[in-house]
This record gives structure tokens, C-alpha cells and sequence, in this order.
């Protein structure tokens, strides 16, 4: 199955954020939200942030093997943490299978979130629980 096949195969699945925010803004919110997305994605915050979902993803790649489709549009199947975490701070665009658990992550360098696709219950769970530690959120979109 080609790449692009196994990635459209999990965006048409339901999906969960994990955000720096606990909700999604309202569209007519009274604050400062580009502002402050701005703000995250400036220096030295965005290199903070993505060292957060640096972090989420190694502690999950502990529970389940992964593969990842880096900006080089190749699959890598188990990389290496240096790699991963590598990938990640680049803040180029991967997708992260997480084997047995069926579900993908994918990771923007433009966005304060990332986004998981098809999870179970439990990876559900547990990607919650991770995200806490980073003090981020997961929210259904």
C-alpha cells in the first residue's frame, strides 16, 4: 500500500488535537488568539513547544513500534529516538503510525497542535495522560 493510500486511509478517520489549549477557541472569541499563536510559533517558544511533542512522541514510541513518514516522503519503520526527535525539531510535516494501536499522528512545524487520527480508547488514554505531562491538551475536533 503507497503512502499516500495508508495517510488518506487515517484522515478520514475521527480525530483529537494535542493542543496547547484545553478547547477550541470560539470563531467570534473576543481575545488574541492569532497573536498569541503567533507568539508560539516565534523563537525560542516554537522550539519549546515542539520539544513537547518531541518528548510526547518518544514516551509513546515506548508502548507501541512506530513508523514515520519524514519530509523525505519515505516510511521509516522504528527510528531511532535521535531521529524521531531529529524529525520532529525540524519542524517539517510527519505522519507517525503507531503500529498496533492503528492510529497516525501527524505534526505541522506551522501549527501549535498536532493531530491524532483513529485512536482506540486506550491510546486514547494514554496519549491524554502523555500530553498532560507536557502540559498540553487533547481535545475531539
Amino acid at each position: 500500500m503507497g503512502k499516500d493510500h495508508i495517510i488518506e486511509d487515517y484522515l478520514a478517520r475521527p480525530y483529537w488535537l494535542i493542543d496547547i489549549l484545553p478547547k477550541q477557541v470560539p470563531a467570534n472569541g473576543q481575545g488574541q488568539y492569532f497573536e498569541i499563536e503567533k507568539f508560539y510559533l516565534s523563537h525560542p517558544q516554537v522550539e519549546l513547544l515542539y520539544r513537547k511533542f518531541a518528548n510526547l512522541l518518544l514516551k509513546l514510541y515506548c508502548y507501541d513500534d512506530i513508523a514515520v513518514c519524514g519530509y523525505d516522503g519515505e516510511w521509516t519503520d522504528h527510528p531511532s529516538p535521535d531521529v524521531l526527535f531529529e524529525w520532529m525539531m525540524s519542524r517539517q510535516p510527519i505522519h507517525v503510525l503507531l503500529k498496533s494501536a492503528d492510529a497516525m499522528i501527524v505534526a505541522h512545524g506551522d501549527d501549535t497542535y498536532m493531530t491524532l487520527y483513529g485512536p482506540d480508547e486506550a491510546t486514547l488514554q494514554l496519549v491524554d495522560m502523555l500530553a498532560s505531562a507536557e502540559g498540553l491538551f487533547v481535545w475531539k475536533r
